[in-house]
């Protein structure tokens, strides 16, 4: 087995082959934190191709089901958008932009004959994460060892996807392991956030983040087991949902991310109406509900009430975090819950052992940190300082995790007496985190996220302003509730946080993404009448 330096190097060496060199572009120096506008600048895309990459994904599907924009046309837009995306915050890991080009033009011919388009996701370019398989490309996940390790098959959800018409045409960059809310690993580097280089873009799929940020997919997926779809949305500015899950664990869940609460929506219905059930054994047997998603369990939207959860009594989010939730508060009727280490007792169960037994192919070391510079392990985060607990110990954290779900339905259900509407509150708005994206290697707080993950509950972003300096001054100190809860106060500084989007989410219950979705359409719709 060669070096794993020397994997690493041929595996770049393949990557950059499979970009074609007429859409390599000259990017702006390091010190050009803000990067958004750059791709409709550099000449690289013509008028049309500009036009395309920014309009949503609703009216996209609608242009290519009327054959007014071919496949390959839109296709052909995103990939080039993709690629300068690359060049700019290094969010990409697989690209075949060839294969794509071929499936689109399949999809034109197929039109043109039948007059009728595949699927609902007819033509539309997606990309994915860098954990889902698709035939005869590399899955690394972050891996040295699996470079050279071909697919075989797809996944079940990249068929259900192609069943539905849709075009994959990257995939993006992940953390060694996938178990870190940011991106970096040894084979393709570190993705930064395109609104701010200097912070991350969030992970696991921060490179989902990063691209879709600059427009360079209308659509991707992500996975979430602890916030992974939803940090590097809120971190990028993003529409993102955590959908539900039923298994007894906590398992990492597939969701879409993207610019339009559309593209949530389009993508959701499409999944869960091709019958995915029929093909993964695991899957729910659950069809898109219309009546679920005109609110008919939700007094059909009228007088909805939200709780606001302000802080998770742990750590205090920053001020422009606090900001958007008075302003979603101001826009929206108003009406938290607690989080618990039952999430991460399941994570860590074995972890070490399958990240050692995983990395020792090569000999790669396993990453500790995210900092730039060397920081001292024990407090970078994310890395189980132990080997886990016993398959018993394991058993008793997910009784434990039944239990609290079952305390938090009977606390939920009991807020019908306090709404006024004589339901339960509708939905939770609160915090994605506490903190927007911060510098590289500093998100090691991601409890805002994990809790919904433990309780089973989906989850949407969704973007409501950008970080003000003016706006957003650094507030004096509170009583703090430790020592971390001081460290993430100290960090604070919005000169450094400058530009970076704030988002929060909305929380619904168990299986119920159509009514998650619909309220934050009505939220965001607020949201905008008030800008």
């Amino acid at each position: 087995m060669p070096h794993w330096t020397t994997l690493v190097a041929e595996k770049k060496q393949r990557q950059l082959q499979s970009i074609p060199q007429d859409w390599l572009v000259t990017p702006p120096p390091d010190s050009t934190l803000d990067v958004t506008s750059f791709p409709e600048t550099c000449g690289l895309l013509n008028a049309r191709e500009i036009e395309i990459t920014n309009t949503s994904v609703d009216a996209l599907l609608e242009r290519l089901a009327s054959a007014e924009w071919t496949a390959v046309e839109v296709t052909t837009a995103f990939s080039k958008r993709a690629i300068v995306a690359h060049q700019l915050v290094n969010c990409l890991t697989e690209i075949f932009v060839d294969r794509a080009l071929a499936r689109a033009a399949e999809l034109d011919d197929y039109l043109k004959k039948t007059g009728k388009v595949v699927g609902p996701l007819h033509g539309l370019p997606i990309s994915l994460k860098d954990q889902i398989c698709i035939k005869g490309l590399e899955t690394i996940m972050g891996y040295v060892s699996w470079i050279g390790q071909y697919a075989d098959k797809n996944a079940v959800l990249v068929d259900v996807l192609i069943e539905c018409g849709a075009v994959p045409f990257v995939r993006t960059n992940v953390p060694q392991t996938l178990m870190w809310p940011e991106s970096f690993n040894s084979v393709f580097g570190r993705t930064t956030n395109p609104y701010n280089r200097s912070l991350t873009s969030g992970g696991s799929s921060g490179g989902e983040g990063a691209l879709i940020a600059l427009k360079g997919s209308p659509l991707g997926v992500g996975s979430d087991i602890g916030g992974s779809i939803r940090i590097p949305s809120a971190f990028c500015g993003l529409y993102g949902l955590r959908p539900s899950y039923w298994a007894y664990s906590v398992p990492s869940v597939f969701g879409p991310m993207t610019n339009s609460l559309g593209g949530v929506k389009a993508f959701m219905k499409a999944v869960v109406n091709a019958k995915p059930w029929l093909k993964d054994p695991l899957a729910v047997r659950k069809k898109w509900d219309e009546d679920e998603y005109n609110l008919a369990d939700h007094g059909y939207g009228k007088d909805l009430c939200f709780a606001i959860m302000w802080n998770d009594g742990v750590v205090v989010p920053h001020p422009p975090i606090r900001r958007s939730l008075e302003i979603t508060k101001a826009a929206t009727p108003e009406g938290g819950p607690q989080s618990s280490t039952v999430q991460s007792d399941i994570w860590n169960a074995g972890s070490p052992e399958d990240f050692m037994i995983t990395t020792s192919v090569t000999g790669e070391p396993i990453i500790s940190t995210m900092e730039l510079d060397d920081a001292d392990p024990a407090v970078s985060g994310f890395r189980p300082q132990n080997g886990g607990i016993t398959a018993y110990k394991l058993w008793q954290v997910q009784k434990l995790r039944q239990n609290i779900r079952k305390e938090y339905l009977d606390h939920w259900e009991a807020t019908a007496s306090e709404t006024g509407t004589g339901r339960p509150v509708d939905a939770i708005i609160c915090p994605a985190a506490p903190f927007v994206a911060t510098p590289h290697g500093k998100n090691k707080y991601a409890n805002y996220t994990t809790v919904w993950n433990s309780l089973d509950y989906p989850a949407a972003i969704f973007p409501v302003t950008t970080v003000d300096s003016t706006l957003d001054g650094q507030e004096p100190p509170h009583g703090f509730y430790d020592d971390f809860d001081k460290y993430v106060y100290e960090m604070y500084d919005p000169e450094k946080f400058k530009n970076a989007p704030v988002c929060l989410q909305l929380v619904g219950r168990t299986l119920e993404e159509e009514a998650v979705i619909k309220m934050t359409e009505i939220v965001d719709a607020a949201l905008t009448a008030t800008k």
